[in-house]
């Protein structure tokens, strides 16, 4: 069996696992799943395509350059559904050039999905987060917005900065990262959970 006759059905079946079986079972969103597969499997085609005209790894490393810094636009994406990006091109770079051994690409795309799932599992971070709180009382020493965050949130607080401090409208704008305590669910977390800034 050749490499690429191997590498496509592969590549389709781990798209599938990222795209649906990983990424929108867990964030629901239809925009984005689309987004993924449509990537994976347009880089996969183009890729095909001109690995035969010897460009090979110099195509691919040229491909994910230019495909890295076009701006990846959205209402709210976060830092996690920008790596499903880079997953999902990942593996349509590695299926299209299909190098090795006809086993290897869809090995490495398998193992792409497997480190996604775990890495990403809401399981492993569950009670770790990350925030913009605006509390009703400014604070002018840094100093005291800790105890503040901790009252509010409930929760043991990791690192916070302050960006903004506005003592005309008596409030302060913190970014924290936080980690709940145990049975605890804090309402800001629950009010904002599909807020969360990119970590």
């Amino acid at each position: 069996m050749s490499g690429l006759a191997s590498a496509i059905p592969a590549d389709l079946l781990a798209v599938a696992l990222l795209a649906y079986g990983t990424y929108f079972r867990r964030y629901h969103r239809r925009d984005l799943l689309l987004a993924y597969v449509a990537l994976n499997t347009g880089v996969l085609a183009v890729t095909a395509m001109l690995a035969g005209s010897g460009a090979g790894i110099g195509l691919g490393l040229g491909l994910f350059g230019i495909l890295s810094i076009i701006r990846l636009r959205s209402d709210s994406i976060t830092q996690e559904e920008v790596a499903y990006y880079f997953i999902a091109l990942a593996m349509g770079l590695v299926s299209g050039l299909h190098p090795g051994p006809f086993w290897l690409a869809p090995a490495l795309c398998f193992l792409l999905v497997g480190v996604m799932y775990v890495v990403d599992h809401p399981r492993l971070t569950s009670r770790s987060h990350r925030q913009k709180v605006v509390l009703d009382q400014a604070y002018p020493d840094v100093r005291d917005v800790r105890p503040a965050l901790e009252r509010l949130l409930q929760a043991d607080i990791r690192y916070f900065v302050v960006l903004d401090l506005d003592l005309v409208t008596d409030t302060t704008v913190v970014d924290v990262r936080y980690r709940t305590r145990a049975q605890y669910r804090p309402a800001v977390d629950a009010a904002h959970r599909f807020e969360r800034f990119a970590s």
